[in-house]
């Protein structure tokens, strides 16, 4: 299957709604601080944007709350053409769970992930449609390792389904992700060093054991 240019079909996007003067609604679906902060700066001048915390997969509680705080930082402070509102989901990690049971020994990148893609931009579609917001998207595709491919067919589906355009992206395109590492540093945001799951947890943890010099004692 040929593979399609999201950030080609984004800017192609973007040019249509120059000039006008009323911005069309973004319900955005963001994952955390440092991946919103690029997008934000990035979309703010062509859209009203509304971002949705919402991501039931992030464990444990202590680490849900301090993004969700993050995220609310961020926005408060960093400046946007257009004001910028923050809505908050349902924190229901047994959704997730559930999600993932039968999954859960898959590695990090493959279809328990997929699911979890889904699962958070069905939330999405639904809180837009509900919202009357003329567009949803993600940060998520800002991730090098996310697969910008699955979530933008995804966001398709989703999009005939509820009957609210998804706005393709693919936003680690255009050194997106290099411009979120240095706003991050800019804001002094909090960088977590796993997607957010438990088993994305656990595989950080192997990487970091792996990395780590053997002590000569034990």
């Amino acid at each position: 299957m040929e593979k399609i240019n999201y950030q080609k079909k984004l800017e192609e996007t973007l040019h249509t709604l120059e000039g006008q003067v009323n911005r069309p609604r973004l319900l955005l679906h963001a994952c955390c601080a440092p991946c919103s902060s690029y997008v934000l700066e990035y979309l703010s001048s062509y859209f009203q944007i509304t971002v949705f915390f919402y991501n039931p997969n992030i464990s444990p509680e202590t680490e849900y709350r301090c993004r969700a705080q993050e995220l609310a930082r961020l926005i408060e402070k960093q400046p946007h053409a257009l004001p910028v509102f923050l809505l908050e989901g349902t924190y229901d990690p047994e959704r997730f769970f559930a999600m993932a049971k039968g999954l859960e020994a898959l590695p990090e990148g493959g279809e328990r992930c997929f699911r979890c893609y889904r699962l958070r931009l069905e939330e999405t579609a639904k809180m837009a449609k509900e919202g009357g917001f003329d567009f949803f998207t993600t940060t998520l595709s800002i991730s090098p390792h996310k697969n910008a491919q699955v979530l933008n067919e995804i966001g398709a589906e989703l999009a005939s389904q509820y009957g609210v355009p998804y706005l393709f992206s693919d936003f680690k395109k255009k050194n997106g992700y290099r411009r979120s590492c240095t706003l991050s540093a800019e804001y002094g945001l909090y960088r977590q060093n796993y997607c957010g799951c438990v088993y994305s947890k656990l595989e950080a943890q192997k990487r970091d054991a792996q990395k780590s010099p053997s002590n000569p004692l034990t």
